[in-house]
């Protein structure tokens, strides 16, 4: 059974969901099943994917990798959200954006995911 927050991505078309009710079928796009995406959380390549979370004022930054992740038009961090307390913020990013994002909520500690179109799902949880 699939479960609230999973990522499925359609292996066909690159269609992503995110599921809201955890309950049904695994979700299909072009008459197929879709692809669960895994949370990566080390990463061993050169360019780092793994989100850096930074308690601020107020709130929290989120970065993608201790070294800047390119924000190439072939290859970019697609969206940095945040789960905390059963609520879900996203920042939507575009090549030339810096690969960050800024969330001002109160939480005590939150898991942070991105998606990198060429090298898929990552997460931390601070």
């Amino acid at each position: 059974m699939i479960e609230r927050n999973q990522v499925f991505k359609c292996s066909l078309c690159g269609n992503i969901v995110e599921v809201l009710v955890g309950s049904g079928p695994i979700p299909a796009c072009c008459g197929q099943d879709m692809d669960l995406l895994t949370e990566n959380t080390e990463d061993a390549a050169v360019e780092k994917h793994v989100p850096v979370v930074e308690k601020i004022a107020g709130g929290f930054r989120v970065t993608v990798g201790e070294v800047a992740h390119p924000m190439l038009d072939a290859h970019y961090i697609q969206w940095i959200e945040v789960l905390a307390d059963g609520k879900v913020y996203r920042q939507y990013l575009n090549p030339g954006d810096a690969p960050e994002a800024t969330f001002m909520i109160d939480a005590n500690s939150v898991t942070a995911r991105e998606y990198c179109n060429l090298h898929g799902l990552w997460k931390k949880q601070s």
